[in-house]
């Protein structure tokens, strides 16, 4: 595939990360601006990118005193998978925008940090068996952007089986482009391929726009696709993107194995609700009968706490992963993984809470 002349960052470093907040103003002064945009962007005018991060300061911890914990324990368990943190790399297309070593340097510093686990887009810059040298064994699922041609989504099915996937996430939000002004502004193209689709679908190397790619996808999805994906994969089958008790309970009906509860990162639809605002109804609504992944807005270990707290069982990260990975390489993965673990340990800490367990049992208060 031909690749356009982009010039992604290259340095591989360890981070001092005081907090994730500040990675994305470092990350901007070097990286290409169509590509920076690209990243740290949402949707219209942002209202649902900020709220996702603004609405966790809806919720307070009520800490526990005197509840004799000194070294908390972080791990958990996702299916067969036992982790030692109770967060995992969000799938995000096109790492290579943030850091020439794609999606193959994220792979390496997940692996390197070790115990938790990576979601594979569909949309990666790299192919299946380069993220694979990345991770080793390291857990992975694999996100998939139907085709409009089943047989077509049972050949990359089998692939990404065949590369080590042990559960598939059915994007349900992003049947089309968000209305994103920042890359309509720069007219911003993808500077190189993704092997990936590329595979199952025509067209998909450098110089596509958003428009040009979700245009080749499946832009009608329905709960059947969730029971194509079960009975051909033989995988459990997450949903991304519910922001409701409703749409939760349904694809639960449908066959889904777990409950994504997502926005996009505040990319897709703007003027919904942040993503933390809604977890806690969808959580009541599944009652624990399917794990519930959480992403959209995770920038602090209180606020990997707040959603456990509030009915997730697993968080996911996406932008301070790619903003670490464009600062260091898979070192400033590595040292983001590692940021989030001494954060929440030390949350936990304060809040008076010795286990995952007791972080989902733990009381918030409503500041509104």
């Amino acid at each position: 595939m031909t690749e356009l002349n982009y010039n992604a960052p290259k340095e591989v470093k360890e981070l001092r990360i005081i907090n994730t907040i500040e990675l994305e103003d470092f990350a901007q002064e070097i990286v290409p601006h169509g590509g920076f945009n690209y990243m740290a962007g949402g949707s219209g005018d942002e209202f649902t990118l900020r709220r996702n991060v603004e609405c966790f300061n809806f919720k307070g911890i009520l800490p526990r005193m005197a509840a004799d914990v000194e070294f908390p324990d972080t791990s958990t368990k996702i299916f067969e998978h036992e982790l030692k943190v109770p967060f995992i790399m969000a799938p995000i297309a096109a790492h290579g925008l943030a850091h020439e070593s794609k999606e193959a340097g994220t792979a390496r510093g997940i692996r390197e940090f070790g115990g938790s686990l990576m979601s594979i887009s569909a949309y990666s810059g790299a192919s299946f068996e380069e993220i694979s040298e990345g991770l080793g064994d390291t857990p992975r699922w694999f996100q998939i952007y139907m085709s409009k041609d089943d047989e077509l989504n049972k050949n990359i099915l089998d692939e990404a089986k065949a590369d080590g996937a042990s559960a598939i996430i059915l994007t349900a939000d992003a049947t089309v482009s968000g209305n994103r002004h920042r890359d309509d502004r720069n007219e911003f193209v993808y500077p190189f391929g993704m092997p990936i689709v590329s595979r199952y679908l025509t067209g998909t190397g450098a110089n596509m726009s958003l428009n040009n790619i979700y245009g080749q996808s499946k832009q009608k999805i329905n709960l059947d696709d969730i029971r194509f994906i079960k009975e051909h994969s033989e995988l459990p089958v997450f949903i991304k993107g519910v922001q409701t008790p409703e749409d939760a309970l349904a694809a639960m009906g449908a066959g889904a194995d777990g409950i994504w509860v997502s926005n996009h990162g505040g990319r897709q639809l703007d003027g919904a609700p942040g993503s933390f605002e809604v977890l806690e109804e969808i959580a009541v609504a599944v009652a624990g009968r399917v794990p519930i992944v959480f992403d959209s807005g995770i920038r602090r270990g209180e606020h990997i706490f707040k959603a456990l707290a509030s009915g997730a069982d697993i968080v996911a990260i996406g932008r301070p992963v790619l903003f670490s990975l464009a600062l260091g390489g898979w070192k400033g993965v590595k040292s983001v993984f590692e940021y989030f673990e001494t954060d929440l340990k030390r949350v936990m800490q304060l809040a008076g809470t010795q286990t995952i367990e007791d972080v989902k049992n733990a009381r918030l208060k409503d500041l509104k």
